[in-house]
């Protein structure tokens, strides 16, 4: 499992928008130099934050992009699968059957045990985070991430 460039770089591009002066929006030259992206990579990546309803656009002197809405009502969780989807979505076991129509493990498969787990770990975490979480800095979100993952543990032996 790995997190895809699209992921990476557009949860950067919409931290970089976060981290903004709300009243000016930043431009694609400016995202794109401040995070060593291409214009044509950081114009993609806004489009889809723009149509998922992340961010908006404003055209003029004081133009550029902004959020659509406040870093506390942006979860992560939200954005990244946007951006790339989840591990584990339910219709992965019909679209991966192998050289026939049913998986030969329809019925009793460890393997979709796991990735729902998966899954459901991952989304616990990723779902409690917000953009204002992000925007802090790599301590406060790695204490957040401990605490949830010790609710996980918690939760799991209760």
């Amino acid at each position: 499992m790995k997190v895809s460039a699209q992921e990476e770089y557009g949860l950067r591009c919409l931290l970089r928008i976060g981290s903004a002066d709300q009243s000016d929006g930043l431009t694609i030259p400016e995202i794109s130099r401040m995070e060593g992206l291409t214009p044509a990579n950081v114009a993609k990546l806004l489009r889809i934050l723009r149509l998922g309803g992340f961010i908006e656009s404003a055209r003029g002197r004081s133009g550029g992009y902004k959020l659509a809405r406040s870093a506390d009502r942006i979860i992560v969780g939200d954005v990244l699968t946007l951006l790339g989807g989840k591990i584990y979505e339910e219709t992965f076991c019909g679209s991966h059957t192998g050289a026939i129509d049913v998986c030969n493990h329809i019925i009793d498969c460890s393997m979709r045990s796991l990735w729902r787990s998966v899954q459901s770990a991952v989304n616990v975490v990723l779902k409690k985070i917000t953009l204002r979480d992000m925007l802090g800095n790599e301590r406060v979100v790695t204490e957040l991430v401990t605490a949830l993952n010790k609710e996980i543990a918690e939760s799991q032996t209760a």
